[in-house]
Formats: C-alpha cells, sequence, structure tokens
C-alpha cells in the first residue's frame, strides 16, 4: 500500500500566506508535505487560473482578477494544445504560475512518508468557468470532453514528477463543485454525469484521489474507483455517520480516508479543543465499528488534515497555522492512545 495511514497528517493546498517560504514550512511541517497554492501572493496561484495554464479559450485578466472563456479562442488554439500533447513539461506547472511548486520538486523529499500534490478537477473548473454565453463550460458538450483528457494529463504529469521524489506520492484532484453535480440545479443529466466521472477517473493514475470539503452524493463518490477520499469530518461528521455502509466498503477494498477535523476558520477553531475533535472522529469511528468495521484495519486507512483551507480569517494566516499544530497535536495523542507506531 504505497498511501500511508495510521492518522499521519497532510493539509489541502490553498494557503492564505503571501509569504511563500512561511507557507512552505508548514506544509513541510505534517507528515505528508504538499506543494501549497498562495492566491494571496498573486492571480496566478488561484486555483482555477493555475489548472487552466495552456487550456485552449482561456482569458485571464490579472487587473481585474478574472478568468474567462471563449469558444472562438477554444478553437483557434485548439490544434496548437494538441500539437503538445507528449510533451510533460507543458501540461506540467509552470514557475509563472505556482511561486513554491519547483523549490518543492527541489527538495529531499525522500524521508517523508510521501507526499502529495493537487490539481483543480474539471467538474468545479468546468462550473466556475463561464462561456460567451454566461454557460459554464462544463455543459458545452464540445468542450468537455477535451477538459477531461486535460485535466486527467496535467494530473498525471504531476504525479510523475512526485514520484521520483518520493515513490509513495499521490494526488488530491480538488472538487468543491461536486456537492452540486446531481442535483437537479445543475443542468446536467445525473447518468451522463457520473459516466463521465467514471471515465475522468480511469484516466487518472494511481494512487488517484478527490478532495472536497463539501457535501457531495456520498454513495457515488465511494463507490467510485479511486484511492483516496479526502473529506470535511468536522463540518459532516453527523451525515457521514449514515453512510457508515459505504465507508466501510470502501475503505474494505483498500481505500484511504482523509478526516478533515481540525477547524481552520477564526471562531469555530477558537470554540474547539482536542477532546471536542477526538469526540467528533470517535463518533463517525463508532459507527463504522458498529458495522463490523475492523478498528485496526479503520486506523490503517487512515489520515487527518485540516476540515478545510481558509483565505478570510481577520488573522490571515495565523489560526491557520494553529490548526496545522493542533492537527499535529492531535495525531500524535490519538497514535499514542491507539499504538499506531
Amino acid at each position: 500500500m504505497a498511501i500511508p495511514g495510521n492518522l499521519l497528517t497532510t493539509a489541502m493546498g490553498v494557503m492564505p500566506h503571501n509569504d511563500a517560504d512561511r507557507a512552505l514550512e508548514m506544509a513541510l511541517s505534517l507528515d505528508i508535505p504538499y506543494w501549497p497554492q498562495l492566491p494571496n501572493l498573486n492571480y496566478y496561484e488561484d486555483m482555477y487560473v493555475q489548472a487552466s495554464e495552456h487550456f485552449p479559450g482561456i482569458i485571464v485578466d490579472m487587473e481585474k482578477k478574472t478568468i474567462a472563456f471563449s469558444f472562438d479562442r477554444f478553437m483557434e488554439e485548439f490544434e496548437e494544445t494538441t500539437l503538445h500533447m507528449e510533451e510533460p513539461a507543458y501540461f506540467d506547472i509552470s514557475d509563472k504560475y505556482s511561486a513554491v511548486y519547483k523549490k518543492f520538486l527541489e527538495m529531499d523529499l525522500s524521508r517523508y512518508a510521501a507526499i502529495r500534490g493537487q490539481l483543480e478537477g474539471p467538474i468545479s473548473f468546468g462550473f466556475n468557468i463561464l462561456g460567451q454565453d454566461k454557460r459554464p463550460i462544463l455543459f458545452d458538450d464540445n468542450v468537455r470532453p477535451f477538459m477531461y483528457e486535460f485535466m486527467a494529463r496535467r494530473s498525471n504529469i504531476q504525479l510523475a514528477r512526485l514520484k521520483n521524489k518520493n515513490p509513495n506520492a499521490f494526488m488530491f484532484i480538488d472538487e468543491p463543485g461536486l456537492q452540486f453535480l446531481f442535483s437537479a440545479m445543475s443542468g446536467y443529466d445525473n447518468i451522463a454525469a457520473k459516466n463521465d466521472m467514471d471515465y475522468f477517473y480511469s484516466l487518472l493514475d494511481r494512487p488517484r484521489g478527490v478532495h472536497l470539503c463539501g457535501n457531495p452524493d456520498w454513495d457515488f463518490l465511494l463507490s467510485a474507483d479511486l484511492d483516496i477520499i479526502s473529506l470535511d469530518a468536522f463540518t459532516n461528521s453527523e451525515i457521514l455517520t449514515s453512510y457508515a455502509s459505504s465507508i466501510k466498503k470502501f475503505i474494505e477494498r483498500g481505500g484511504v480516508i482523509i478526516w478533515g477535523i481540525v477547524p481552520t476558520n477564526y471562531e469555530p477553531f477558537d470554540s474547539e479543543s482536542m477532546d471536542s475533535l477526538t469526540a467528533r472522529l470517535d463518533g463517525i469511528w463508532n459507527s463504522l465499528t458498529e458495522k463490523k468495521m475492523d478498528f485496526g484495519l479503520l486506523m490503517s486507512r487512515s489520515l487527518l488534515s485540516p476540515a478545510t483551507c481558509c483565505l478570510i480569517n481577520p488573522d490571515r494566516e495565523k489560526t491557520v497555522e494553529k490548526a496545522f499544530v493542533m492537527m499535529n497535536q492531535l495525531s500524535a495523542k490519538l497514535r499514542e492512545k491507539y499504538r499506531l507506531f
């Protein structure tokens, strides 16, 4: 099993820092580090802009901090993009779009249990980017198939580079929009959406995972051919207990759950303690053991992370950094309690 468990710590990529070195230092303080995304540093670091590099038809306005799509431009640039399909560097993240990616890959990362990368997923990207008709490009039958292949190629190339630094590397496909995919309001047929997502996941090299902070169709996500699911267990703890059977099946077939448990927002963080967070986790884990889930197996397939990323705190990065410290302390306490060495 390339992906470790035993309640080791990691986090999602987006961080509020405008000091790239400090953000990277915090990411490296975790058991499974990653390269941070820093939208407060510049707009290229925005997760949608970062994912859009070399995507035909994209228009980024750095002054207005907007990203849009032109189908006419897509048709003009499409052939140029296809000419580069076998060039890994073309689909990787350039220095212009990340202040820390190159620095991260220049480090000796072999001593860590694993390392992690991330890329905005096609569902969220497609929902967020609007075309000339003000409709999400996800609904464009001409653009959507290419978008799946483009994002899969970008993810696979990043994962290959990470594996050169640590053989236990894995990826998050960040999908905050996944919670809207199967709603009646999405405008995307449920059957088509599920078939498309299954196809997209099949394009991703393993280990392949999804991160989201919302409340999606859990049965679909947990039954998808994924190796890792990163979720907000702090907000969704009561909801997740009702999906204990699906979580159990996911873990028993080899999946890893990353339990996002420590809040990073200022007020929730200030009102929680290690005891209260442990109680939330215990509530979910007890629901699994009641379904005859082997507790040792559960722990071996579990990691810890913050509940969400946060860019809106009045103290900017201070609460986020406190959450990282608490998360490491919580991991140490639980690993000692359950003798996970």
